[in-house]
């Protein structure tokens, strides 16, 4: 037997209306009738006239979120020389060469989420 939607999911659900709503009218109208405590979530659809079995038309993205989506990965970056510098101007948690390889081998370090190392030329030679 199928449960009975809530009083508050029931009051909700009479200010919409089963019709198409523009995004200028649907934003207002959620913030509106929402109910519970914490950030709900929304779903979106739209229709948007493209035909996706055609290269030209298929629709791809990405959105940044303003918020971002939680909580900050720290990078690694292992590099010898000025892709040293590059990478802590560009942000990087950690950086360094042969001395954290080390460090990853020897001490079982895995204070990071993601590792991003460049070629070396010497380490290629050998």
């Amino acid at each position: 037997m199928a449960r009975k939607p809530g009083k508050q999911y029931q009051a909700a659900q009479k200010q919409v209306e089963a019709k198409e709503y523009t995004l200028d009218q649907a934003v207002p109208l959620i913030k509106k009738i929402k109910f519970a405590k914490f950030d709900e979530t929304v779903e979106v659809h739209m229709r948007l006239g493209v035909d996706p079995k055609h290269a030209d038309q298929m629709v791809r993205g990405t959105v940044v979120m303003p918020n971002g989506l939680g909580k900050s990965k720290k990078v690694l970056v292992i590099a010898s020389g000025d892709k040293q510098r590059e990478a802590t101007e560009a942000g990087a948690d950690f950086v360094g060469g042969e001395d954290m390889v080390n460090k990853i081998q020897s001490e079982g370090w895995t204070d990071y989420d993601a590792v991003i190392a460049t070629p070396d030329i010497d380490a290629l030679r050998r």
